[in-house]
C-alpha cells in the first residue's frame, strides 16, 4: 500500500508541554483521515510538523516519501495547508488573492490567473471575484481559503479544524468541495471537533489525548469499540426519569446515563432491550421513546477521552503550543 503520510515516534515539546509524545500514524494515498482529540491533545503540533512548520523534537515523518526535516522544500511542493480561521487578505480581490499567491509560488502572470479564475468558479465564487473579501460571507472567505490552498496543486491538503466557527450550510459546502477533491486523487488529514464532520468525511480516524494516539480505526470500528448499539429511553413523564435510570442501569450496570430527557446505555447483551421493556412494564413506567441506535462517535469519544469533544475557543490554537497567529502554507510557498 502507498502512503501519503507517515509518522514513527514523533515528538515534540514546548518548555513544560509535551504535545506530542511518540505518535505514529500512516494515510494511505487517496484517503481522508480523521485525527481526532480534545483541546491540547497534540492535533495542531502534528499538523505543523508534517507541514514543515515545526522540527519534531525525536521520531520521523514523511510527506509524500520526503522526509519532513531533511526534505522540506520537496514536501511544501506537493502541500496545501487551511488552518482554523481564513488566512487571505481581507483588503484585496478575491481574483487578487489567488493571483498573489500563484505569482509567489513563481507562475507566469497569464498561468496565475487563468487558474484563479478556475479555482474561483469550481468553489462558486466568480459572481464575488472582483470584491474585496472583506465584504464576503464567513463561509465564501472558509471557501477562498480553502481555494488558495490548491494553487498549486498540491496531492497532500493539511485541514486544521477548518470549518470552526461556520454555520451549518456553509460547513456541508465545504464537506462537499472536500469529497469532490478527495475522488480526484487528493489525500487529506482532517483535524476536527466536529464528531459528524469526521463520521461523514474520513476513511479512518486516529483519536489523539495528551500526545499519544489511543485510537484508530475506520468510524465503524471505533463504534464497536464502545458497543455497536445503544438503547435509548425517554420516559412519558419527566418525574420518572431516575427511576428509568435506576432501572437502565440495573440491567446494563454504571455504563447507563442520564442525558437531556433521557437515559442511554450501550448494547452489549442482545437480551438488554426485551429486559428493560419486561421491567418498565412492572415498574408501571409509561415510556415516550425506546429506541435501538448505533453508537455515534461523540460517544466513543466521551468513552476513550473522558469528556465531549469541545470545539477550540476562538483565537487560539488546539495546543497551547505556539503563538496564536494564524499560520497559513500554501505549496511550495515556503521556501
Amino acid at each position: 500500500m502507498e502512503y501519503a503520510i507517515r509518522a514513527e515516534g514523533l515528538a515534540k515539546q514546548f518548555k513544560e508541554t509535551r504535545a506530542l509524545a511518540g505518535v505514529d500514524l500512516a494515510v494511505p494515498t487517496g484517503t481522508v483521515l480523521g485525527m481526532l482529540g480534545p483541546n491540547g491533545a497534540g492535533k495542531t503540533t502534528a499538523v505543523r510538523i508534517f507541514a514543515t512548520l515545526l522540527r519534531p523534537d525525536a521520531g520521523r515523518a514523511e510527506v509524500a516519501g520526503h522526509d519532513v526535516v531533511r526534505e522540506a522544500g520537496l514536501v511544501r511542493s506537493v502541500i496545501g495547508l487551511t488552518g482554523q480561521y481564513a488566512a487571505v487578505d481581507e483588503n484585496l480581490t478575491g481574483t487578487e488573492n489567488l493571483l498573489m499567491i500563484g505569482r509567489l509560488l513563481g507562475m507566469a502572470r497569464g498561468e496565475a490567473r487563468a487558474r484563479a479564475g478556475e479555482l474561483l468558479e469550481r468553489f462558486h465564487l466568480s459572481d464575488a471575484a472582483g470584491r474585496a473579501v472583506k465584504t464576503y460571507s464567513g463561509g465564501m472567505r472558509r471557501r477562498l481559503d480553502l481555494a488558495a490552498s490548491l494553487v498549486g496543486r498540491p496531492r497532500i491538503l493539511f485541514l486544521d479544524e477548518p470549518t470552526t466557527g461556520l454555520d451549518p450550510h456553509s460547513r456541508g459546502e465545504l464537506w462537499e468541495l472536500l469529497r469532490m477533491l478527495v475522488a480526484e486523487g487528493t489525500t487529506a488529514l482532517l483535524t476536527t471537533q466536529y464528531l459528524e464532520e469526521a463520521d461523514r468525511l474520513a476513511d479512518n480516524i486516529v483519536v489523539i489525548d495528551k500526545g499519544r494516539v489511543i485510537a484508530d480505526g475506520t468510524p465503524d470500528q471505533l463504534k464497536s469499540q464502545v458497543g455497536g448499539q445503544v438503547l435509548e429511553l425517554r420516559p412519558l413523564r419527566a418525574a420518572d426519569l431516575g427511576a428509568a435510570h435506576a432501572l437502565m442501569a440495573e440491567q446494563a450496570g454504571p455504563q447507563a446515563k442520564i442525558e437531556g430527557e433521557g437515559v442511554t446505555a450501550p448494547v452489549n447483551d442482545p437480551e438488554l432491550m426485551p429486559a428493560v421493556v419486561r421491567r418498565l412494564d412492572q415498574a408501571g413506567i409509561a415510556v415516550g421513546e425506546l429506541t435501538l441506535r448505533r453508537s455515534t462517535l461523540d460517544e466513543v469519544f466521551m468513552v476513550l477521552t473522558g469528556h465531549h469533544a469541545e470545539p477550540a475557543p476562538t483565537g487560539g490554537t488546539d495546543d497551547g503550543d505556539a503563538d496564536d497567529d494564524e499560520e497559513k502554507l500554501t505549496a511550495g510557498s515556503v521556501s
